[in-house]
């Protein structure tokens, strides 16, 4: 059994020493016959993570790291083969005695390779399609009462609007993936006259449990969506054993809090053991008190992860040095990093990043020798998690001036809240919540008060840009999530839409002519590397993001027939029961990219209208999975709409 080496002592100081963790109460599970150590309060993931496992296993001949959007989904030894027992390790309780068994497509660990493998690494190979599953979105959901309201996003915005909607009479279901609420205000600190993020966090906390209209639901990640109605996989805590289920909740009206994500810089090695985003490393710090090896570098493009350093200032840590991708930031943390007396490299960027001597990390820099350190933070700045209002038939823009993708218009009986809707402040996001109440009960209310700092004091965080990863000695990947999206060959200078396509040969295919949806994250990272025109990004993410909506009335599904085989498991009843692969005929100097969406009628802007999408090209011909009875269709390709006939 692994020491957990990667805990900070119990006395380290500015809240990093693991509040969510009961040092008293040791526990201990197995993982794939692995014996693993850890405390009550622990997550599979945190308790793994402490132990100094952060390698998942081999991907693109490279290890990638173990991290909470990207782990691969466990279930208890005796269920491992149960689809709808398959548990997330990020949001399970690990419980004293467990015996876990990890779930994933492809080949896993043998029985030599379970006893014997190296200690950080879970030994899997991930090289196939689709290989860190998510068994439970395949399952339909049970459908539960129906509520009022429904908040999905258990922050300060998400808590805020779940109070003003009880004092509103409504009845509310507060919904939270993680196991505790409060979001990830954390990080941010504080802005004159308010109060502490834990204070708030705590205090908002408090009025919510004393509310009986309110009803919590944490554990539980929402994952599909439409109108009236989320589908969740909800967490069972109360016993034993944690189990795992699918329910479907209605409601009259949705409010979306959920919040920003951190971007991960698009460089060589980009996804390797020992790299974490600025947001996770603070969060594991602050809850469970994890941090790994001695010496660091953090590499930002934002405002929040320099506070992060000054946090673990007197934690015995080593800072080796910070790098700014901004020249001439202004911050008052980066003025108390100064005070430290950090080192700080502005408008400098890592180059790449490799695999070091002793399981470290060798950071290569624009100017000397690369730099070895234990850990390497990365921070590429900050997107509003749009991937359930792009689902929900929401659209979005891209903005120049903030590099992001930003909500545009409506939908019936839905609104964002709080950093999801684009506010930057916790001021800002707690009032956003309550006017988001306010505008689904087509009330005037007080509106959004969100005092920003003027950029002359407070330099708006960008999105990294990095250089060519051509020749690069590791992988590169377009996001931090379980997609494992590698950023494609550099394509041809040509036209936009060309480029966006690529060559028909080469790993530029693994962009384009997968037909899996695209990550809100690789859309931005698209927009970076010039793969997508910024003008574009906002159609791309409809397009590519909204793949999976949520509909009330679901036929049966149909045994699988031959033509349907090489259909991907998310696309399953995502056009009914008689939906099959059929070829497209079309103007024959275009090529439709894999994703586009398939309409019937004059509408090609709302994606719940789609009958098919485009899976790929082949032997010249453009196969489709559309609904049997349509024969004239229009493409929707990169925003524009391409005549096309459905061969029968």
């Amino acid at each position: 059994m692994r020491p957990q080496t990667n805990r900070l002592p119990a006395t380290t100081g500015k809240g990093l020493s693991g509040a969510h963790i009961d040092r008293s109460r040791p526990i201990r599970f197995t993982i794939n016959g692995r014996v693993t150590p850890g405390f009550q309060g622990d997550t599979v993931l945190s308790a793994l993570l402490a132990a100094g496992v952060d390698t998942i296993g081999i991907h693109a001949g490279q290890p990638l790291g173990l991290r909470a959007s990207a782990a691969p989904a466990i279930a208890y030894a005796a269920k491992a083969n149960a689809p709808a027992h398959a548990l997330p390790m990020e949001r399970t309780p690990a419980r004293d005695g467990a015996e876990y068994r990890i779930i994933a497509e492809g080949p896993g660990p043998g029985l030599f390779a379970r006893l014997f493998q190296p200690g950080r690494t879970l030994g899997l190979s991930l090289d196939t399609p689709n290989s860190l599953v998510r068994p439970w979105r395949s399952i339909r959901g049970r459908e539960a009462e129906p509520t009022d309201l429904i908040i999905v996003g258990g922050g300060v915005a998400g808590m805020a609007a779940a109070l003003a909607g009880a004092h509103a009479g409504l009845k509310v279901t507060l919904i939270e993936a993680s196991p505790h609420l409060g979001g990830h205000s954390g990080l941010f600190g504080t802005q004159d006259g308010e109060s502490t993020p834990e204070e708030n966090v705590a205090a908002l906390a408090a009025e919510v449990a004393a509310n009986h209209t309110i009803r919590v639901l944490t554990h539980a990640e929402v994952f599909a969506i439409g109108e009236g109605i989320v589908r969740v996989h909800q967490l069972d805590i109360s016993g034993e054993r944690v189990e795992g289920q699918v329910v479907d909740l209605p409601a009259r009206y949705i409010i979306l809090a959920t919040g920003a994500f951190e971007r991960l810089p698009v460089l060589p090695g980009n996804r390797l053991p020992g790299i974490v985003g600025a947001q996770d490393a603070f969060e594991l710090a602050y809850r469970y008190g994890i941090w790994p090896g001695q010496s660091w570098l953090l590499a930002t493009s934002g405002n929040p992860a320099y506070r992060l350093a000054t946090l673990l200032a007197e934690s015995g840590t080593t800072l080796d040095r910070i790098l700014d991708g901004r020249d001439h930031a202004s911050s008052r943390y980066i003025e108390f990093c100064k005070a430290y007396g950090f080192r700080q490299f502005p408008g400098t960027v890592p180059l790449a990043v490799t695999p070091g001597p002793a399981g470290r990390l060798s950071v290569e820099l624009p100017h000397g020798e690369p730099t070895s350190v234990d850990r390497l933070v990365l921070c590429g700045g900050w997107q509003p998690d749009l991937t359930l209002w792009h689902l929900a038939g929401g659209q979005s823009r891209w903005n120049v001036r903030r590099e992001r993708l930003e909500p545009i218009g409506e939908v019936p009986g839905l609104v964002l809240a709080g950093s999801a809707a684009g506010h930057f402040t916790r001021r800002g996001c707690v009032t956003s919540g309550i006017h988001a109440v306010d505008r689904l009960l087509g009330r005037p209310g007080l509106g959004v008060d969100d005092p920003v700092i003027d950029a002359f004091y407070e330099t708006p965080d960008r999105q990294m840009h990095v250089g060519d990863s051509e020749n690069a000695p590791a992988p590169t990947y377009l996001d931090a999530d379980n997609t494992l999206m590698l950023r494609p060959a550099p394509p041809p200078r040509r036209r936009w839409t060309s480029i966006f396509r690529g060559p028909r040969s080469g790993p530029v295919r693994v962009l384009s002519e997968a037909p899996q949806p695209l990550s809100i994250g690789a859309i931005c990272a698209g927009v970076g590397i010039g793969l997508i025109p910024p003008e574009s990004a906002g159609v791309v993410a409809q397009e590519r993001v909204a793949l999976v909506p949520l509909t009330r009335a679901e036929p049966p599904r149909p045994p699988a027939s031959e033509n349907m085989a090489t259909v991907p498991t998310y696309l399953a009843d995502r056009f009914g029961h008689d939906a099959a692969v059929k070829t497209l005929r079309h103007d024959p100097s275009r090529q439709l990219g894999s994703g586009a969406l398939i309409f019937e009628g004059e509408d090609v802007t709302d994606p719940r209208r789609a009958v098919g999408v485009v899976l790929r090209t082949r032997d010249g011909k453009t196969e489709a999975l559309v609904v049997a009875s349509v024969r004239n269709v229009v493409v929707r390709d990169l925003g524009q709409a391409i005549p096309a006939e459905v061969e029968t």
